[in-house]
């Protein structure tokens, strides 16, 4: 008997060992500074939106600054810790950093990720695939917790693929990514997946985000996103905002908001003027006059109004026979 005894008990922690393990394997957890809950910083809300490629220190810094110097929290599907020394080292400031890295979608209901997130006085969103992102955190308590953030005059932040989920519609890979080819050719190719209600910050109310703008040429995609949310959803309000890479805006609460740089990285305001003229399965897009707003470091954009003053140029564009051309 005693010898059941002694094997039931340790098939019992071998069954609790196992799923120990198995909680841990849902997320990666990675922690610098103070490991322990700093005094509430004084935060205030805005919204660092970052093109992908090279992080900007200046960017990070008035990130850092909303944030109180409190503790951030990275949150991740793929990837590792690289925001641990980045922060900690070259941007510096903050009582702690910390980085959740997501294994699957069951981390979106851990008790102990939800507690980190709450926690959390400025959040950011690194790269990957937003497709992870959407399907694991959409609609789950780990989504509550970002727009609970945003209710509680928090700064939230992406780049990358952490960009791209940010607007109130937003590109959602669900089939993939696609090229401005692609999207031009067909706009409503399977890979045209545009998605809604996931991400509730005000100043991207009506606005879809794209990355990597200039150097992977995303005007043509970013145009045919509007088009099919215009037949789609039919807004009110609507504007695509393009960042390049190692560029970043960063958006005050009013919606004002700055480029900064360090590779002569620039934002872009795309604007309809009017619906498009056509968006029908196997044919190409045409949308007329489309208007494209540069912004530099010297500019200022205005969310709200979905201005820009002192542009570094404004030109309309037409997407016609499956190509972006500029008008005369």
């Amino acid at each position: 008997m005693r010898s059941l005894f002694r094997t039931l008990r340790l098939a019992l922690a071998a069954l609790l060992l196992a799923a120990g393990d198995a909680g841990a394997q849902s997320y990666d957890y990675w922690v610098s500074g103070n490991p322990g809950d700093a005094p509430p910083a004084t935060t205030r809300a805005g919204l660092l939106l970052a093109g992908g490629g090279a992080d900007v220190i200046a960017a990070w810094k008035w990130f850092v600054a909303c944030a109180g110097g409190g503790d951030i929290v990275v949150l991740r599907a793929s990837g590792v810790d690289g925001y641990q020394s980045f922060v900690s080292q070259r941007v510096g400031g903050v009582d702690s950093i910390e980085t959740i890295k997501f294994n699957d979608a069951s981390a979106a209901r851990d008790p102990r990720v939800l507690k980190i997130i709450a926690h959390a006085d400025g959040i950011f969103l690194a790269g990957g695939d937003q497709e992870k992102y959407v399907s694991w955190w959409r609609g789950t308590p780990v989504g509550d917790a970002l727009n609970a953030h945003l209710r509680a005059g928090k700064p939230l932040g992406g780049t990358s693929a952490g960009l791209a989920v940010l607007g109130e519609y937003y590109f959602a890979a669900l089939a993939g990514s696609v090229t401005s080819e692609t999207a031009l050719r067909d706009p409503l190719d399977q890979r045209v997946t545009v998605g809604r209600d996931f991400i509730h910050a005000p100043s991207l109310a009506g606005v879809i985000t794209d990355t990597h703008f200039m150097a992977r040429q995303r005007l043509g995609r970013l145009v045919t996103f509007l088009a099919r949310t215009s037949v789609d959803e039919k807004p009110e309000r609507l504007a695509g905002l393009g960042v390049d890479e190692a560029a970043a805006v960063c958006v005050e609460p009013d919606g004002m908001g700055k480029v900064f740089t360090e590779k002569s990285g620039r934002a872009w305001l795309v604007v309809p003027t009017r619906a498009p003229e056509r968006v029908k399965a196997g044919e190409p897009l045409v949308f007329l006059h489309v208007k494209v707003i540069g912004i530099g470091p010297d500019s200022t954009l205005n969310l709200t109004k979905l201005e820009v003053t002192q542009p570094i140029s404004t030109r309309f564009v037409t997407a016609a026979d499956g190509q972006i051309r500029d008008e005369p």
